[in-house]
């Protein structure tokens, strides 16, 4: 891929949130995507009962009775999924591969919607059509002739249906593997592996509710405004009633500051805004374990002094003693770490972190919610266990209005893992699908995200079947990835939409259209409904309410099936049977998994159900039947310290992020208005002391060349420094970009999370 100068600018941006300025951008998407007028309804039934699920993130629904359940990304994705613009054969025939490459991510998008099955010509250098049963046959053929099942790995992205993912992961253990890498391994795994050693379970205790009975609301390492714009209206309404906000990030993000509801005809009248945080933490990156840890030793402190002086307890003493185990080795781990440690580390003052503590330890309900910000970090499973333990220090799980909050990106990545998109299956959820699919299942652990990309270039995996999402340009290590990705046999993509990871193919390869959440799905005479999981566990269904964009696309749900019928026969699974009817897969799920018992019944209900919890209950499934108490030290020789040591104050640590035009890897536009950046992505957020330390000036272009100690060399050319409210040491900028920098080898312990928030980085003039 080429990289294209932008002739962009940089200046202030001194409005709030949304309001106007959200409006205004939601009607240029609307044009610039030539939404047809007739499909504007759509937006009325979006995030309503009858209609279709946001396709974009994971935030729930406050209320389905409400006209207006939408915000300005919500709009982005859906203009892009209803855009009148089509990639048709006839634009294939036109557009060598080689062609396409040069296209940025943004050009890409732009082509609009795929509108037929294409399969790579090699000679051509081109994608031609293909038949539906032909594609099917082509894959089949692929798959019958590994040597093991093993040698294939099926990826998912975040906004695949319970349906079809659950159907993938049927497919795919009835095929013979538990390959399963998936967008979680990139995002919250840390989250997914981190809780259930503390609480016994991955998912949050919170429901949307507790919001509104929340006196103080922790935020780590998120960025509302962009990622989940929803959410803020839930904080603006917390801080209208007087609720405590703290905003913990190193960037101090406009979204926490103040925002102007569209909502609220008041303010987008009068202009005005509802702050949101009164108070910002900035640590440095990757500082996040050690702040924490600081809160729990200085909380520890201050119930020790109550203790003394004969004051109240500051730690919740009853629930530590009925609910929890290994306190007392925790707390002695906190009296004899140091200050000194925990100040460095962190990069946040001592007074600073007391003056958090105390607004921790003065709250009587707790939210803690947290986002990418603390999931893409070596430390960073430790980092959501030591945030789990501070909780229970004081009793914040399992009662209303408090608890942990971990905020999903993608729309149905919950869903996806709750219905076995699971490289680390358990042995009781295969014993359940023997019982009730009577073959056997795969025992052994597959491959994650991090794991499937060596395997590609060690050619241990030779077919990559992708359910969705941009794997070529979502995966750290871009060239090694690309690289392994193009070693295969076959590559599938199923998408609605042309991108990166389509022109980085096989020696075979196949793009294959599917139906997006807005549009009807029509399956033996029968409108079909798709459910999905928020990240709060609230299942909910979705029906598509425009016509399909392409007579020839089918469902992914449809596409699986005759994939699976194709390869593995209609025994002892009826494949196309169940893709005809989506409530017997419902049924299949129920027969699975207990909590989605009486599934068809209670999803029918507006607003769905919610699946238990069993940590909101202060019910714990730990091996000690309590929450468990864990101690972690201060890693003292990371890669990252390490190269601190070598390099002195010129290393940087580097964090990738989004701008508030795009949406994962789906770039929607050049502009990043709430910091400030119109028209180009080429930009490296920095502090100023360290761009003139560094000997630079703002807007000067550099080269980010990572620090790693394999003897690769990983760069990204070409960036606008951009002086920015950002700490020491610490710089910013967009993915997919930076990618190419975040090494293969260097991911969260115990989780496999690439290390996205925290790369070290030297910085050369351009």
């Amino acid at each position: 891929m080429s990289i294209k100068e932008d002739d962009g600018t940089v200046k202030p941006y001194t409005h709030a949130a949304a309001g106007w300025g959200a409006l205004k951008f939601v009607a240029l998407n609307l044009l610039k995507e030539r939404v047809q007028g007739s499909n504007y309804r759509m937006l009325f039934g979006q995030n309503q009962p009858g209609g279709f699920d946001c396709p974009g993130c994971a935030w729930p629904d406050r209320e389905h009775a409400s006209t207006f359940e939408f915000c300005e990304n919500g709009i982005k994705a859906v203009a892009a999924e209803s855009t009148g613009k089509r990639v048709t054969p006839a634009f294939f025939a036109a557009h060598t591969v080689t062609e396409l490459m040069d296209e940025t991510d943004h050009e890409l998008e732009q082509h609009g919607r795929l509108t037929d099955p294409m399969v790579y010509d090699a000679v051509a250098d081109r994608y031609v059509p293909i038949a539906w049963e032909q594609a099917y046959a082509l894959v089949a053929r692929h798959l019958q002739a590994l040597p093991s099942p093993d040698q294939a790995a099926f990826y998912t992205s975040g906004r695949a249906s319970n349906e079809a993912a659950f159907l993938y992961q049927l497919f795919v253990r009835a095929y013979g593997t538990n390959n399963f890498p998936d967008c979680s391994n990139m995002c919250h795994e840390a989250t997914s592996r981190g809780l259930p050693q503390t609480v016994g379970v991955g998912k949050g205790t919170v429901v949307l509710e507790d919001f509104e009975h929340a006196d103080t609301l922790l935020i780590f390492g998120q960025n509302p405004a962009t990622n989940h714009p929803r959410m803020l209206g839930e904080l603006r309404e917390c801080a209208r009633r007087g609720a405590t906000i703290v905003s913990i990030n190193p960037l101090r993000e406009r979204g926490l500051e103040r925002f102007t509801s569209p909502q609220h005809p008041v303010e987008m009248l009068t202009m005005s805004s509802t702050p949101i945080s009164s108070m910002f933490i900035q640590p440095r990156l990757s500082g996040d374990l050690a702040l924490i840890k600081a809160m729990a030793k200085r909380t520890l402190e201050l119930d020790e002094e109550a203790q003394a002086a004969g004051a109240p307890r500051v730690l919740d003493a009853d629930f530590i003693g009925r609910h929890t185990s290994g306190f007392e080795a925790f707390a002695q781990d906190l009296r004899n770490e140091s200050w000194g440690l925990l100040v460095a580390e962190s990069g946040v003052p001592r007074e600073q972190i007391e003056a958090l503590t105390q607004v921790f330890v003065r709250g009587r309900r707790v939210i803690c919610t947290w986002g990418m910000g603390l999931t893409q970090h070596k430390n960073s499973l430790l980092t959501v266990t030591m945030l789990s333990n501070l909780m229970m220090m004081r009793g914040q799980i399992g009662k209303q209005g408090a608890g942990l909050c971990p905020v999903r990106g993608h729309s149905n990545v919950q869903g996806n893992r709750t219905v076995g998109i699971e490289e680390q299956p358990s042995q009781a959820f295969l014993d359940r699908l023997q019982q009730v699919f009577h073959f056997d299942p795969p025992r052994h652990h597959g491959y994650d995200v991090v794991r499937t990309i060596e395997a590609m270039l060690a050619g241990e995996v030779k077919v990559f079947m992708g359910l969705g999402g941009n794997f070529a340009s979502a995966t750290p290590d871009t060239p090694r990835t690309w690289a392994g990705l193009r070693q295969c046999e076959l590559t599938v993509h199923l998408a609605t939409k042309l991108n990166r990871s389509h022109l980085v193919h096989g020696k075979e390869a196949l793009l294959l259209p599917v139906l997006g959440r807005t549009e009807i799905d029509m399956q033996a005479g029968r409108a079909q409904g798709v459910t999905v999981e928020d990240s709060m566990s609230m299942v909910h269904i979705s029906f598509g309410m425009n016509q399909p964009a392409s007579p020839n696309l089918r469902s992914e749900t449809a596409i699986v099936a005759g994939i699976a019928h194709a390869t593995l026969g209609d025994a002892p699974i009826d494949w196309l049977g169940h893709a005809a009817d989506y409530a017997r897969i419902r049924d299949l799920i129920e027969r699975v998994f207990d909590d989605f018992h009486d599934y068809n019944a209670r999803v029918a209900k507006p607003g769905g159900f919610h699946l238990k919890v069993a940590s909101r209950e202060m019910e714990w499934s730990t091996a000690s039947g309590k929450a468990q108490f864990l101690v972690h030290p201060i890693d003292r020789a990371s890669p990252l310290q390490r190269a601190r040591e070598r390099h002195g104050e010129k290393l940087m640590t580097l964090m990738t992020t989004r701008s508030h035009d795009q949406y994962n890897t789906t770039v929607y536009g050049l502009d990043d208005r709430y910091r400030g950046v119109f028209g180009m992505r080429r930009v490296v957020f920095a502090n100023a002391d360290d761009i003139a330390m560094l000997g630079f000036a703002d807007g000067d272009w550099v080269n980010l060349v990572s620090v790693w100690d394999d003897g690769i060399e990983r760069r990204a050319d070409r960036f606008r420094l951009v002086s920015y409210d950002i700490p020491r040491g610490c710089m910013a900028a967009y993915y997919p970009e930076t990618n190419p920098l975040v090494p293969l080898s260097s991911y969260a312990d115990g989780a496999g999370t690439p290390t996205s928030k925290s790369i070290p980085v030297l910085l050369e003039a351009a």
